[in-house]
């Protein structure tokens, strides 16, 4: 495996990555590790090529419109029914 070094990266950038990697439960460099994988890695879909997944997968499907459910809980709101 290939090894990297960051250099100049400031103290602030350093701080959040290891409190990144604390809520991760994760080192420093592990962290740093997932994020480039996250980034980069090959198993990511491009935005588009997502869209044109959920698109595919959501084709025919019955929607509402999202003013038409805006209504109904304005409505259900000024008669006092709860959520």
């Amino acid at each position: 495996m290939a090894q990297l070094t960051v250099r100049k990266l400031g103290s602030d950038l350093v701080r959040r990555l290891k409190i990144r990697a604390a809520e991760h439960g994760r080192s420093a460099e592990a962290e740093h590790r997932a994020i480039l994988e996250q980034v980069l890695g090959p198993r990511n879909s491009s935005f588009w090529e997502l869209a044109k997944s959920l698109r595919a997968a959501t084709r025919g499907r019955r929607s509402t419109d999202s003013a038409e459910l805006l209504r109904q809980d304005r409505r259900r709101d000024a008669v006092g029914e709860r959520r």
